[in-house]
């Protein structure tokens, strides 16, 4: 394997990290507005990822960086190409930082409910906005012979764009539905354990559809792999989350998860940004790649940094891995 398909497979490799993690407390963000019933559900749900949320955004950073430093002809085309997008999501991840930590400032249920709904509209917003920059990436863009994007933003509004953030959006808040039933109790356990049901079929018909679409376009036995994975995730993590085993639940939606991204990664191999002008001008894991040295130095890199970020994650996990209920939530104690 040449170092620049393996620094594919490790951006790869930390987008499927960033979405497993980040994916569910998106998913929590939704069901505020879906779930919820009252304040203190809310600061039920907000307490399940209150803990992590911030970890979860450090594999985006790394993902990002990660991307600059061993793909600059990639990076360059695509925050130049999705330069909108991104500056949506830039601002939706200010937003929901912001929301989290200024909610508990002050009493008030006005206050408290206007960051409520930043959080939940920052969650979707950029569920969304994720699905369509990678269902664009796959599908192709209007790459010149220079390697820039030349389209616009009318050429990465498309149908098939829409569908990717549609799949994306129903699939982190299943995943987010089947996370809460495994960190709550009560009554609100129950709720999003039904509720997971529901959003478990849904995700499971848009996803398909999403994948199939992209499987027919770029795809081959490897992504097709990938693709039925994902279904297979899906249906056993219903199957389970209707017995109540909520942690195998969880360990299928997030393995249905990890299957998507797989399966548009394989789907863009060995291209990394696809042109629709002419095959010819596509960005490659080649040609877009930095020299040798620079990959040899950030392997080093990686292979001492990546664990201690995996161990100190899997810790805080840990300290944090008991459930919560409303019982939990002093009345008068303000709080995540």
């Amino acid at each position: 394997m040449y170092l620049h398909d393996f620094w594919f497979l490790l951006i790869a490799v930390l987008w499927t990290g960033y979405f497993f993690l980040e994916g569910f407390d998106f998913g929590v963000g939704v069901l505020l507005n879906l779930l919820a019933r009252g304040e203190t559900e809310r600061r039920v749900l907000i307490n399940t990822i209150g803990p992590v949320w911030d970890g979860n955004e450090v594999w985006l950073v790394t993902a990002i960086g990660a991307t600059f430093a061993a793909f600059p002809s990639w990076y360059g085309a695509m925050l130049s190409g999705f330069y909108l997008p991104m500056l949506l999501i830039l601002v939706c991840l200010i937003l929901r930082v912001v929301a989290f930590e200024y909610r508990a400032k002050r009493d008030g249920e006005r206050w408290k409910r206007g960051w409520e709904q930043c959080v939940f509209w920052s969650s979707l917003l950029t569920s969304f906005v994720w699905g369509a920059v990678f269902a664009d990436m796959v599908h192709g863009m209007r790459i010149d012979r220079a390697g820039d994007y030349i389209g616009g933003l009318g050429g990465i509004c498309t149908p098939y764009a829409a569908l990717g953030g549609l799949a994306f959006t129903v699939l982190f808040t299943f995943h987010g539905a089947v996370f809460t039933a495994l960190k709550t109790t009560g009554e609100i356990r129950l709720r999003a354990r039904g509720l997971a049901m529901r959003l478990g079929v849904l995700a499971l018909l848009v996803v398909t559809a999403f994948l199939g679409v992209g499987q027919a376009e770029r795809g081959d036995g490897w992504s097709l792999a990938a693709l039925v994975a994902a279904g297979a995730a899906l249906i056993a993590s219903l199957a389970v989350n209707r017995l109540g085993r909520e942690g195998w639940a969880f360990l299928g939606s997030g393995v249905a998860v990890a299957a998507v991204i797989a399966a548009l990664f394989l789907s863009l191999f060995p291209n990394v940004m696809p042109s629709t002008l002419d095959p010819a001008w596509s960005l490659t894991t080649a040609n877009a790649s930095s020299a040798d040295y620079t990959l040899k130095v950030m392997t080093w890199v990686a292979v001492f940094a990546t664990p201690l970020v995996i161990l100190y994650q899997g810790w805080t996990y840990w300290v944090f891995r008991k459930r919560i209920g409303i019982q939990h939530i002093p009345a008068a104690t303000a709080g995540h």
